[in-house]
């Protein structure tokens, strides 16, 4: 391919990175709000483990519709996606305080799933079109734009819960309905669509032209999937199990995805120089023994360890997305879809088999088995095709 000098599509928008990001920051607060509440659940419906892990379940379920809403994404304008998102998700998570039962918070999940589906089915494909050739770097401000959220949702529920209680959580909706107004006049002549955009391929040529790329993939998600439900999803849950107090625990989940912001980011703009592959083995093999010394440290040490675990286990997710955009230059958003839902499906049966685990064997038995998971994906990141950047790098170590 015949370089190219840098063109208006090959420069980084950042106006349009940072408010899509902030949208999804903003989203993300929300839909945090569920692991920190699963011990208050637990309490007040008398759930076991298994049934509180699987509220998370109804919650990505609607990631399966992510391949048919990138394949339309990459048809006609769906931006504003983007820009409802946050407002009707934030609705629906701001309910669940004062849903009567399991059936009313499996609902609520449910339809904020959808939501947040439609979010990042076009989310990352609308910044990674603003982001010209930099788009590890684009991922990156995505991914912090996500973790952001993440630290900030665990903190702003316990402490609506502890001073309005489960039944006043309602009023926390009025930010998500704020930024939804403040993205419709950032974003409104944002471009919908790439000026040069083409049809692409149909969906099913897209699927069997991903599958040498999907299967090594596939493999690595699984694994690394073992880690992140044990810190993302189950950490409250472990450490209350612990003797933690319900303040201790979202604080320690804070902490945790506040490290990820830092880890999105610069692993993100790093894979652009270094190579994504370089990124992946890093974050695979430093991310076990982590997770070992959280289990066995106390103090501040435990504290360094969570700090880390957050910058490395959380550091690879725009790595991935951004391969999954260069194998698929012509159909990013159906790409996309298709990683999410795939992501959605491994991380659902991990779930299932973590609290299965849990309630079987106590949930520090669970934590240990998750901990050494991700090393068993450190084989399947040489399998990966390469393109972008990490071919980039692989081509010049050959030639050397």
């Amino acid at each position: 391919m015949a370089v190219e000098s840098k063109t208006q599509n090959d420069r980084f928008d950042s106006g349009g990175v940072l408010a899509i990001s902030a949208g999804h920051a903003l989203h993300d607060t929300y839909t945090a709000f569920l692991p920190p509440l699963l011990p208050a659940f637990i309490q007040k419906f008398a759930l076991s483990r298994t049934e509180a892990g699987l509220l998370s379940v109804f919650i990505q379920g609607a990631s399966l519709l992510q391949p048919f809403i990138g394949h339309l994404a990459d048809r006609v304008s769906l931006r504003y996606f983007v820009i409802l998102t946050p407002a009707l998700s934030a609705i629906l998570m701001s309910l669940l305080g004062i849903a009567p039962g399991y059936g009313w918070l499996a609902l609520l999940l449910l339809l904020a799933g959808i939501s947040s589906a439609g979010l990042h089915a076009v989310g990352p494909v609308l910044a990674g079109h603003l982001s010209g050739s930099n788009l590890g770097r684009g991922m990156g401000f995505w991914m912090v734009g996500g973790e952001l959220g993440r630290t900030l949702g665990p903190i702003i529920i316990v402490s609506a819960v502890g001073v309005l209680s489960l039944n006043g959580t309602p009023w926390l909706m009025t930010g998500g309905l704020a930024i939804s107004i403040l993205l419709f006049y950032k974003l409104r002549r944002i471009p919908e669509r790439p000026a040069a955009a083409r049809e692409g391929r149909p969906w099913r040529q897209t699927l069997v032209s991903m599958r040498a790329f999907l299967l090594p993939l596939s493999a690595i998600v699984f694994t690394r999937a073992f880690a992140l439900v044990a810190l993302t999803i189950y950490l409250p849950t472990f450490l209350i199990d612990q003797g933690s107090d319900l303040w201790t625990a979202g604080a320690s989940l804070s902490i945790l995805e506040g490290a990820g912001v830092a880890g999105a980011l610069l692993g993100g703009t790093l894979s652009d120089r270094i190579g994504r592959r370089a990124i992946l083995f890093l974050s695979l093999g430093a991310t076990p023994p982590l997770m070992m010394l959280f289990l066995f440290s106390g103090g501040w040490l435990r504290l360094l360890s969570l700090v880390l675990m957050g910058f490395t286990a959380l550091s690879t997710t725009p790595v991935i997305m951004a391969m999954v955009q260069e194998q698929n230059p012509e159909n990013r958003a159906l790409a996309n879809g298709i990683y999410m839902a795939m992501s959605f499906s491994l991380r659902a049966l991990v779930v299932i088999i973590y609290g299965g685990l849990g309630d079987s064997f106590g949930m520090r038995t669970a934590f240990t088995i998750s901990a050494v998971m991700p090393l068993i994906g450190c084989p399947f990141i040489m399998r990966l095709p390469l393109n972008g950047p990490s071919a980039s790098k692989s081509s010049v170590l050959h030639r050397s």
